[in-house]
């Protein structure tokens, strides 16, 4: 996601940190290339304007131009005023009430029933005993596509299409027999360039939603905070964006806690029904600029059933390729590894998209399942007569065999490198938050 915006963004800081030192002038240029950026990554000139004139106050005083690394400090403010540009902190759901009802509107397209079911999904990992609730009578097949969310993610469900209000009331009602916990009631789409209908109103002001979640399609950029302002009335309290994941310029997500005054909550990232992140502004800043999310990855990793690696162990690199092939085997069962790499600091977006990358793996993974529990404890001791028996296990060459080998001994030097390095001078404002 955001790929445009961020190779950008990362020319932009390689040239300044290249200096030895900015003067004002040089700030002043930078700051212009950020701007240029970020329009064309389709983010709403008042917000651009908003966010370059808090970066301007905190760049071009001691702060910066006095510091050992101005280009990393500069960087480091670029950071902070991006995070309170998308709203500063993290924003979790209320769910209060008994049930705790959480509405969905937005306009026609914009993903709320595929969210719905992905919403139930992420609540019903947390615990929470959850019931779908269809209350669209206008398009036919709404309440079929969402009972068959509900079957695969394993909820219940209800319609309530022929006569919303009511239906939708009693569903609540019953719930205090059923002992659901939470109602996610998909409604209507609202067409382009139209209000929301009074049925909308009704149903708000008939359920009184602890949560009222305003979904739209983050492919439509800066355009999206025009589109909040006819919902905000309903009495919106957040926002989910969806399809983030082939959104490559970042102009809705930018833009719209700034216009709208509300905040971003979840962010789809996939069609499957686990694609479905809540929304942190501190990671997904560090994302647009190049930085990664390390502690995203790490809680990614964790969900999918990866074991924390010993960091002591790391630190020395004693790691085994018993450890890399456990890892392996978790991060295949959890989807995609692109999921997973495009959180890793440095990588670009075509590089997690190449096909032969998931390949690589795949046959890594070969490799070392054609190896003896000895020799992936050891790998010292693999020579070149075990070398070939392990690629006649694995359908691969010799060749790649010694490149596997090669690779691990490669990161056990690097983990070991990196367990004994600081912080980069001037980078410590990017660890604050």
């Amino acid at each position: 996601m955001f790929e445009s915006l961020t190779e950008r963004l990362n020319q932009v800081f390689k040239q300044l940190r290249g200096q030895g030192f900015l003067t004002e002038a040089d700030v002043r240029d930078g700051l212009r290339q950020i701007r240029l950026a970020l329009l064309a990554a389709d983010v709403h000139y008042q917000a651009v304007r908003d966010f370059l004139a808090h970066v301007e106050s905190e760049a071009t005083g001691k702060r910066v131009l006095e510091s050992l690394s101005p280009g990393q400090q500069l960087l480091a403010v670029v950071r902070e005023s991006m995070i309170e540009l998308m709203g500063g902190e993290r924003k979790a759901l209320q769910l209060s009430g008994r049930p705790a009802v959480v509405f969905l509107v937005g306009p026609a397209g914009g993903g709320k029933t595929t969210t719905a079911g992905k919403l139930a999904k992420n609540l019903s990992k947390r615990g929470r005993k959850v019931l779908l609730l269809c209350a669209d009578p206008h398009r036919p097949a709404a309440a079929d596509q969402l009972s068959s969310l509900a079957d695969k993610i394993g909820v219940e469900f209800a319609s309530a299409c022929q006569d919303p209000v009511r239906e939708a009331s009693k569903a609540v009602h019953e719930t205090q027999r059923t002992l659901h916990d939470t109602v996610i009631v998909d409604t209507a789409g609202v067409p382009p360039g139209e209000t929301p209908e009074p049925l909308l109103k009704e149903l708000v002001q008939a359920l009184r939603p602890a949560d009222l979640l305003l979904v739209l399609d983050a492919l439509v950029g800066q355009e999206a905070a025009g589109i909040a302002e006819t919902f905000l009335p309903l009495g919106v309290t957040g926002v989910v964006l969806s399809k983030l994941d082939g959104d490559a310029r970042g102009g809705a997500a930018l833009s719209l806690p700034m216009r709208s005054q509300r905040p971003i909550v979840f962010v789809g990232t996939g069609e499957n029904p686990d694609d479905l992140e809540a929304f942190h502004p501190q990671r997904m800043a560090d994302r647009i600029l190049g930085l990664g999310d390390l502690q995203g990855l790490a809680e990614q990793l964790e969900q999918a059933g990866v074991k924390q690696v010993d960091k002591t162990r790391v630190r020395q690199g004693a790691l085994t390729l018993e450890d890399f092939l456990e890892q392996l085997e978790a991060m295949n069962q959890a989807g995609p590894v692109s999921q997973f790499l495009s959180r890793i600091p440095g990588i670009k977006q075509q590089d997690v998209d190449d096909p032969e990358v998931e390949s690589e793996l795949k046959r890594a993974r070969a490799v070392i399942q054609s190896m003896t529990l000895e020799e992936r404890r050891n790998p010292n001791i693999i020579g070149a007569s075990r070398k070939r028996r392990i690629a006649r296990g694995s359908g691969t060459t010799v060749q790649e065999v010694n490149r596997l080998l090669s690779q691990y001994e490669e990161a056990r030097r690097l983990a070991r490198t990196l367990g004994r390095q600081r912080t980069p001078p001037g980078m410590g404002k990017l660890s604050s938050r």
